[in-house]
């Protein structure tokens, strides 16, 4: 499939705003873990961010004042939920935001719930951008639970990495540091681990081939005319040639990026090495490791209609 910027960014950044509310809502609900400057800075951040991705996310359609559409079909599309669940999450996101603003009570029963409101509001926004592309079955690569699984592990790593960050410039006596250093750290190992399989996952040769598309299975298959000799919106789009060494170097340094480097800042910090500097340094780098891993997402995924313009297996 042909990588789209804007959506890339849109996945990676938005993802990332919601995961560190998903964070936050669940340490807000512990005693030392969030103070109030902590949960108002965190909540601007993940607005903004979350509201860049996405605008930046309707860059890519040919007729951008269409948008509005997409929220017409709740009950058949993946892409309309996410349109719904991600305008609908503004509400309580800024009532929380609010919260902490006036220092409300945190121990009592209705900031739970607005607690978990938020939690659940950011988890299935970020679910629902998954399973747009995990209900492709046209897409092997795309086509399993794996999909979502990603999706939302990577923005709770980033919802971790963000909320260390936090921690570590707002706080003065960090007293909790630790914990949220250990979060961070077992986030990026989950997240990671889930990427690997992944990896392993659309390594296996068992989607549609030139053979199972024809019905003609005890031999090779060889269009003589694939209908067309240029370009045409199908192979542009649906078909999107990178040879293996580039894919194997670019998966190399995307786990790298997104994965190793974070967590060897982290065990630095557990050692002693208390800097906000250096978490910062280990979110960038994830970040910048799962903008990689996005392009990747779309240029490792093969659409069955190349079968019919020459491509022996998907």
């Amino acid at each position: 499939m042909h990588p789209a910027l804007s959506v890339i960014f849109f996945t990676v950044v938005s993802g990332a705003g919601y995961g560190l509310f998903m964070l936050l809502a669940v340490a807000g609900l512990f005693a030392g873990l969030v103070v109030a400057e902590m949960g108002i800075t965190a909540t601007v951040l993940g607005l903004v961010m979350i509201s860049i991705g996405l605008a930046s996310s309707t860059l890519h359609l040919a007729n951008p004042k269409n948008a509005w559409r997409s929220f017409l079909r709740f009950r058949s599309s993946w892409l309309s939920r996410e349109a719904v669940f991600a305008v609908l999450f503004y509400v309580p996101a800024l009532l929380y935001g609010w919260a902490w603003w006036v220092e409300a009570d945190t121990n009592s029963l209705w900031w739970f719930i607005l607690s978990c409101i938020v939690f659940a509001g950011a988890l299935l926004t970020v679910f629902s951008t998954g399973m747009i592309y995990a209900c492709l079955k046209t897409i092997r690569q795309w086509n399993t639970p794996i999909t979502p699984a990603n999706y939302v592990f990577i923005s709770i790593m980033h919802g971790a990495l963000l909320l260390l960050c936090l921690y570590l410039f707002i706080v003065v006596q960090p007293v909790a540091r630790q914990e949220l250093a250990l979060l961070a750290l077992a986030t990026s190992l989950l997240a990671g681990l889930m990427k690997m399989v992944y990896y392993g996952w659309i390594g296996k040769p068992a989607g549609p081939s030139i053979n199972t598309a024809t019905g003609f299975n005890r031999a090779t298959v060889r269009l003589l005319d694939i209908g067309h000799s240029g370009d045409n919106f199908l192979t542009q789009e649906f078909s999107f040639v990178v040879s293996p060494g580039r894919i194997m170097a670019l998966r190399i340094l995307s786990l790298v990026l997104s994965f190793i480097v974070p967590i060897i800042v982290i065990a630095v910090m557990l050692n002693g090495a208390w800097h906000a500097s250096a978490a910062v340094l280990g979110f960038v780098s994830s970040l910048l490791g799962i903008l990689i891993e996005r392009w990747l997402f779309f240029a490792e995924a093969k659409h069955v209609v190349n079968l019919y313009h020459g491509a022996q297996r998907t």
